[in-house]
């Protein structure tokens, strides 16, 4: 290499790459002559230890392949019989794969078509169209539709559901569409996302839907489902689960009652309500509400009568113990999924059709659950309790 130097065959980095992919195709080209020999049973000219009726044919037609080092020209070896079926490059293979791995990775991350061209451009030399991005995304379309229809757990400790809307082209228009999310906690305590539903608008018919589907795939029971204060969700529960609680957010709960107060009171509102929800017990929750009515529910009736129709579904976080109510009084685990959602498609301000959005919300999550390792923060404490508090409806599906 020094040699090769001094003889000024490599002056810069653009010397080294062209030397490395002249490498690149000299090794690709003898692996498939290597792999002919053992397809034949023996080696070229090594006509003593030939014990075949099948032989060397030439090689077929020269033809460009793209790899990560650009663009190399190969010849596939060809036997008199037809039969052999190269594996490092294919007969109809017209990338290397891991052009396709990088543009699925890029894809993941948010990077648009024009983006993907550039950076495989600039780096590899290698030309990509917006439709050769497009078909290689598509090859996940298989894939996502097994992983949407994966057997799950009998029973998840915590179901929490919520929606992401996007802007996406339909009939020539652009409309607002609502991706479904749905993430669960399982008895060991691991996080995973069950599922991503398209539709056209966040509904409680829709979500019936959702939740039918998880039916369909193994789902017998959830102890508790954690839910924003969409109307409807109630019944659409009770449908498919009649013996789930029902945890509303209170976080949102308290953007809901802030609609309803005056903006230079915001903070002295948000104090008030706060001992509400903090309180040890309901018993204790509910005297604080009623402070909160002697302050405020003269000047705000609508926000105290929001707290007291949902208090049911608000109220339901105090039967389970400190740990678990964290857990589940908001639905913070899921909103900081939809933030990891939102970092990868920042880049995209409308999206072609449902598949692209669907493509994308998929890599993303592929990427954000691959880091969630670690079980629920105290999760022997809450599932030692859920065991006793639920009894039959836990205990036989203990890990």
């Amino acid at each position: 290499m020094r040699q090769y130097i001094r003889d000024g065959h490599l002056k810069d980095l653009s010397d080294v790459q062209a030397m490395l992919k002249d490498l690149f195709a000299t090794a690709v080209q003898e692996m498939l002559e290597a792999e002919m020999d053992t397809h034949l049973g023996y080696a070229k000219y090594d006509t003593k230890s030939k014990d075949t009726d099948n032989a060397r044919n030439g090689h077929g037609a020269k033809r460009t392949v793209q790899s990560e080092l650009g663009d190399i020209e190969i010849a596939l070896p060809r036997d008199r019989k037809g039969e052999f079926d190269p594996v490092v490059v294919q007969k109809r293979q017209k990338r290397m794969p891991s052009i396709e791995d990088q543009v699925i990775a890029l894809y993941a991350r948010g990077f648009s078509t024009r983006d993907i061209q550039d950076h495989l451009h600039q780096i590899y030399g290698v030309e990509v169209s917006p439709t050769l991005v497009s078909n290689l995304t598509d090859r996940l379309l298989p894939r996502i539709q097994e992983w949407q229809n994966r057997p799950l757990h009998p029973v998840y400790a915590v179901v929490f559901l919520d929606a992401i809307h996007y802007k996406v082209r339909e009939e020539g228009h652009i409309v607002n569409k609502a991706a479904y999310m749905v993430l669960g906690v399982d008895l060991e305590g691991r996080k995973d996302v069950l599922g991503i539903w398209i539709g056209q608008s966040e509904s409680s018919k829709f979500w019936l839907g959702v939740l039918n589907d998880l039916k369909a795939r193994g789902v017998q029971d959830v102890l508790v489902f954690s839910t924003d204060n969409l109307k409807g969700f109630s019944e659409a529960i009770a449908a498919c689960f009649p013996q789930s609680d029902i945890q509303r957010c209170i976080v949102h709960q308290i953007r809901n009652s802030l609609r309803y107060v005056s903006y230079k009171d915001f903070k002295a509102v948000s104090a008030a309500l706060k001992p509400i929800y903090q309180a040890p017990t309901e018993e204790a929750a509910r005297m604080e509400l009623e402070k909160f009515e002697e302050t405020w529910g003269a000047r705000y009736p609508l926000c105290v009568k929001s707290w007291r129709d949902n208090w049911s579904e608000l109220a339901t976080f105090f039967r389970y113990p400190v740990e678990m109510r964290r857990i589940m009084y908001t639905t913070n685990i899921i909103e900081g999924y939809h933030r990891q959602l939102r970092k990868a498609t920042k880049g995209k301000s409308m999206f072609p059709n449902d598949e692209s959005l669907l493509k994308m919300l998929y890599l993303a999550t592929m990427e954000v659950t691959r880091k969630w390792t670690m079980r629920v923060t105290h999760w022997g404490t809450i599932l030692g309790q859920l065991a006793i508090y639920f009894g039959d409806r836990v205990t036989p599906y203990l890990p």
